[in-house]
């Protein structure tokens, strides 16, 4: 959130973030291979296991389903994982995990053992860019998460826009279990690489958070240990009013933004657009999307994160209201604003949860806070169904979802976006 009174220095849209850059691309590469492996990867990755195996491709397919929903109750133990040994060694071992399991899922024969590598794959994966990840750009980025979440974000979009042609040139080249295995060294190299230099708070490197000077941190930030628990324990934070709104917004964003993604290309062909068509405009989506997590990054940081959630709210439901009028020009116009939308989504994960609690105790925060989200998440499959049977067509779920995102900005609306956040008490003591 950016203050615009002079008399706070670290309220500012520059971006010398020094070995801060470092720490973004580490979670953009993250979110690039947890798009690649556990989500747009699969449209590869499960026909390529069903041709090989002669298994099913609907009973393939299906496995995504599994693995997210036993995903939902592993991830707080290792949500509870990282309070303990912090965001450093987690991402590492988790980025390792998540490269070996890819090899596995590769060299699967049954649909049992695929099923188990897809679990163990979605898990490892989300834990490092969702769980650790977010905790180090918390840590890092107390004052300018809004930008650093405007770069590390093109990570998702990248993924969505990249790794379909990687893995399937790579598959293509080398078979199914030599292509993914060769994926999967990246990511475990690069789990190595944040085990040796990625630390868990710039202190450690030297830096200041934001990387302010030392007079401008002991002025204008918190001076408290930001890796405690922050006074917060579950229990404590189950009852807190701004914990469940939190989870309920980003995870109803979160919810829309799979249902049109995981729908676009149907809605598209059923629109009269050829399959391969169809699947152009999902990678111009994609890479459009590169420009809306920068700025909406930008917005947050500039305006603060509520107004940049009302506003980006207000932006898909008119990009959706757009692709419902059914018309060519209206498809076109709707997949730029949508691909802006869906770049956007993905910065406040992080930026909500961290303006309302701070970095004091976010560790304690997101292991509570991922597991709600993604329960609300996960519940897409079900919403999405009772979508399609109410309305009876994929043009009245996007109109349903068009209510989901009313009802988000009455949610937003009534949150207080700094209600826990020690720096920024700091700053509002500074001016007084």
């Amino acid at each position: 959130m950016s203050k615009k009174n002079p008399q706070i220095a670290s309220e500012n849209m520059k971006m010398n973030f020094s070995k801060g850059w470092g720490i973004i691309l580490y979670q953009a590469l993250m979110f690039f291979f947890l798009i690649g492996f556990s989500i747009d990867g699969l449209n590869i990755v499960a026909p390529a296991f069903s041709e090989a195996t002669g298994v099913d491709y609907p009973s393939v397919l299906s496995m995504a389903t599994v693995a997210g929903m036993i995903g939902v109750v592993v991830y707080i133990f290792i949500a509870r994982i990282n309070v303990k040994v912090g965001a450093r060694l987690l991402s590492g071992v988790c980025l390792i995990g998540a490269g070996a399991s890819y090899i596995f899922l590769g060299n699967s024969k049954t649909l049992v053992t695929y099923c188990i590598a897809l679990t163990l794959v979605t898990c490892f994966i989300n834990g490092a860019a969702y769980i650790a990840g977010n905790t180090l750009i918390a840590q890092w980025f107390p004052k300018k998460k809004g930008l650093a979440n405007g770069f590390t974000t093109m990570g998702h979009n990248c993924g969505s826009a990249f790794y379909v042609p990687l893995i399937s040139f790579a598959i293509g080249t080398f078979g199914f279990a030599s292509g993914m295995s060769y994926v999967a060294i990246g990511a475990i190299v690069l789990g190595i690489i944040g085990l040796i230099f990625v630390r868990n708070t710039p202190q450690e490197c030297g830096m200041y958070p934001d990387n302010v000077t030392k007079d401008v941190y002991e002025r204008e930030y918190f001076q408290g240990n930001s890796e405690d628990n922050g006074g917060w324990t579950a229990g404590k934070l189950l009852k807190t009013k701004e914990l469940w709104l939190c989870a309920l917004i980003i995870g109803i964003n979160q919810l829309v933004t799979t249902g049109v993604m995981s729908q676009l290309v149907v809605r598209n062909t059923s629109l009269g657009f050829s399959q391969e068509s169809a699947v152009g405009l999902m990678t111009v989506c994609a890479i459009i999307g590169v420009f809306g997590s920068y700025l909406f990054g930008a917005i947050d940081q500039k305006f603060g994160v509520k107004k940049a959630i009302i506003l980006f709210l207000i932006w898909y439901c008119i990009a959706l209201a757009v692709n419902c009028t059914d018309t060519t020009i209206g498809v076109y116009v709707s997949v730029a604003m949508i691909g802006i939308a869906v770049g956007a989504a993905a910065n406040f994960i992080v930026s909500l949860p961290a303006s309302v609690f701070g970095r004091h105790g976010f560790t304690m925060v997101n292991s509570v806070f991922f597991p709600l989200m993604q329960i609300v998440l996960m519940t897409n499959y079900l919403v999405n169904a009772f979508a399609l049977k109410v309305t009876g067509s994929l043009r009245g779920a996007y109109i349903f979802y068009i209510g989901l995102l009313v009802v988000n900005m009455i949610l937003t609306a009534v949150i207080n976006p700094t209600k826990y956040n020690k720096d920024v008490a700091t700053e509002q003591e500074l001016l007084k």
